[in-house]
């Protein structure tokens, strides 16, 4: 589990892509050898799946390649917003933020779990 606020980044595409590879770090420094990672960003979804379409963001791509020799299997999915409603309340409140923000854990934080 984890939530990050750093940076401004180029494109929300690129914030997609940074976040999905903090993910995946997370998840390798988590020692979790078979991931699924869930995004409402159909764009990201076809990028990491037709990396050659992509050049723009090669640099990134790589390191997903990289990383996802890290895991025994793994996946990336796509839910749509209106199904992943708790996620897109956070990442927005996580875009309000001034101040950085940093949470990795392997559990959900209680105020996360009570707001289910």
């Amino acid at each position: 589990m984890g939530a990050r606020n750093t940076k401004a980044s180029q494109s929300p595409l690129h914030s997609e892509i940074e976040a999905l590879i903090w993910a995946m770090e997370c998840m390798r420094n988590l020692i979790q050898f078979s991931v699924t990672f869930a995004t409402d960003c159909s764009q990201l979804v076809k990028m990491v799946s037709e990396p050659n379409e992509w050049p723009t963001f090669a640099s990134y791509l790589e390191d997903i390649t990289i990383l996802k020799r890290s895991f025994n299997s793994s996946e990336i999915i796509h839910i749509p917003r209106m199904q992943n409603s708790k996620a897109y309340s956070l990442a927005r409140s996580a875009r309000k933020q001034l101040s950085l923000v940093v949470h990795m854990d392997a559990e959900l934080p209680v105020w996360f779990a009570e707001s289910s």
